[in-house]
């Protein structure tokens, strides 16, 4: 696995998607910090675990659901290293069988492939047609890594600058869920 080194400001444009540029557009708008790196394509937590040593940030998973019909999406933010269950998560926001997303609906919505999903697809969403679903966990890590709409670079945000600068500037309301992690025996 390929890690770059840590860098502390936007990258160069050239050689970067479009949706990735943008991406360091709206950070900078913003006045949000850009601290990141690059590396191979990691679209799976494990290599994702390799890459939160180098970046001194846990990566948050980012899952991509919709309702039975495709007529209601959703953009859950959790911690990496939880399991999850749509049985949980249906009862609390009321909309039963949930399910991942297709990969059409992801590009659509998020202009996004899988294994690129990200927060920072929401700026793509300019008819607001994704919730934000957020685990409460999530809450608690005081730094998180999240994907610039690729997985070949990762940036690291404050937790902080996520809820009160990020999610505003998107346009976006937080809706916070309480997943129990299935993966955690209750003794």
């Amino acid at each position: 696995m390929n890690i770059s080194e840590l860098f502390t400001r936007a990258p160069s444009p050239e050689g970067r998607l479009p949706k990735e540029n943008r991406v360091y557009s709206f950070l900078e708008e913003h006045s949000i910090p850009v601290c990141g790196v690059d590396h191979d394509s990691a679209d799976t937590m494990e290599i994702c675990a390799l890459i939160e040593g180098k970046l001194g940030a846990e990566i948050c998973k980012n899952l991509f659901l919709c309702n039975a019909q495709a007529t209601a999406f959703y953009l859950l933010l959790m911690p990496g290293k939880k399991a999850f269950k749509t049985k949980f998560l249906s009862k609390q926001i009321n909309s039963s069988r949930l399910s991942f997303a297709s990969a059409e609906n992801m590009e659509k919505y998020l202009d996004i492939t899988p294994g690129s999903v990200s927060v920072m697809g929401l700026m793509n969403d300019t008819e607001k047609k994704v919730k934000l679903l957020i685990d409460k966990d999530l809450l608690d890590i005081p730094d998180i890594g999240v994907h610039p709409c690729i997985n070949t670079t990762t940036l690291r945000f404050s937790t902080a600058d996520l809820t009160e600068k990020i999610i505003p500037a998107l346009g976006y309301e937080i809706t916070v869920v309480d997943l129990p992690d299935p993966s955690v025996s209750e003794g």
